[in-house]
């Protein structure tokens, strides 16, 4: 049997850290790891991280899983047919919730008897659970929506947070007594046997989550989304990846702290001969974190920018153009934007949306069980 771990959190919780520092877990086990991302748009730079990192990295783009059921069904089959993977680890999109309704359910009804589905984990950031717990926004609501469905929540940043964790993982105990409460470092992988372990665990409950969709749409639609490419070259002399991928996201921090603008995540990748960067920024005005880098210096590099920002797109598009210049001014570099505008994500429509309890036709209209052949 393959073993499907689902994860499940906003923007900037560390569901990639988590899928990498797991997937790596799983290899020293001898296990076949593939892992799947997930983006309403293309050029990730999680893909791109998880590529140096992992054999087996596929991604699903264009939408969430639940409205991609169809490509996450052919992805899957892919994976175990064609790289005989035994786990597969598939992260949602950050802003995606009813992920039991729409992707565990018609997974384990359609596949069951070739596919085990972990219990789905939603995993958070402390520091956005404090900011986010009780607001009345469409973003709060969809924020507490991911903990409702969570049978895992896993409070990330043990070794940034402490033992301030204990106190929230009583309260999150009590708020959603369903749910296994944990908490782990993606970062120092600190408790993280703990959270696998978790995942080979029945689910501790058939959650029948009520999303009102108009909300859900409401919240991915006051982000503004873009993924985009920025070639660069040396101005004069040759110039460093990581201290351009630096500046850059430090300007759209302090800018977006000016402009008052919630920070879903912001994330940039830089690959040159000097090796791959990557860094990350959670929340407006705060320091960026260096995740990989490379140190040197080189003539031309791509960097990929993927942010996730509560502004309008335009003001987005503005925001990184100036952010790129003013970096590359810094080192020594010139930025050329290649792709990419800023955009709002579509109204959520899944393919499936199973109710708890509620039967699946074996042969269901138009469906080929595609696993099953």
């Amino acid at each position: 049997m393959v073993h499907v771990v689902l994860l499940s959190g906003f923007l900037g919780a560390g569901k990639t850290t988590t899928m990498l520092a797991a997937g790596r877990a799983f290899t020293a086990q001898g296990k076949n790891v593939a892992v799947i991302t997930n983006d309403q748009a293309a050029d990730l730079v999680d893909t791109t991280l998880a590529k140096n990192e992992l054999d087996d990295v596929a991604e699903i783009s264009g939408g969430c899983f639940c409205c991609r059921f169809e490509n996450l069904e052919a992805m899957i089959k892919q994976l175990i047919d064609e790289r005989g993977a035994e786990v597969i680890i598939a992260e949602a999109v950050g802003s995606c919730t009813d992920l039991q309704a729409t992707v565990v359910r018609p997974l384990r009804k359609l596949y069951g008897d070739v596919l085990t589905v972990a219990p789905v984990t939603t995993i958070v950031d402390p520091s956005r659970l404090r900011a986010m717990i009780g607001d009345e926004s469409d973003l709060g609501y969809l924020f507490a929506k991911q903990l409702a469905e969570g049978d895992v929540i896993a409070l990330n940043k043990s070794d940034v947070h402490g033992s301030s964790l204990r106190a929230i993982g009583k309260e999150l105990g009590a708020a959603f007594p369903h749910a296994r409460v944990l908490s782990y470092s993606a970062a120092t992988t600190e408790g993280l046997d703990a959270l696998m372990a978790a995942w080979d665990e029945p689910a501790t409950a058939d959650i029948d989550l009520e999303v009102d969709y108009d909300r859900y749409a409401a919240a991915e639609a006051a982000l503004a989304w873009l993924n985009h490419t920025v070639e660069l070259g040396a101005s004069d002399a040759p110039f460093s990846p990581a201290s351009w991928a630096e500046r850059a996201l430090a300007e759209v921090s302090a800018d977006c702290a000016r402009s008052g603008y919630l920070v879903g995540h912001a994330k940039v990748s830089v690959e040159s001969p000097a090796g791959l960067v990557k860094l990350s920024l959670t929340e407006a005005g705060k320091p960026v974190q260096t995740d990989r880098t490379a140190p040197g210096t080189v003539l031309i590099a791509t960097a990929t920018l993927n942010l996730r920002v509560n502004c309008e797109p335009a003001a987005l598009d503005e925001l990184v153009r100036r952010a790129a210049e003013a970096a590359g001014h810094e080192v020594g570099a010139v930025a050329r934007s290649t792709n990419g505008a800023s955009f709002q994500p579509s109204y959520p429509r899944p393919t499936h949306r199973i109710p708890a309890g509620a039967s699946f036709p074996r042969e269901s209209p138009g469906h080929s069980h595609r696993l099953l052949t």
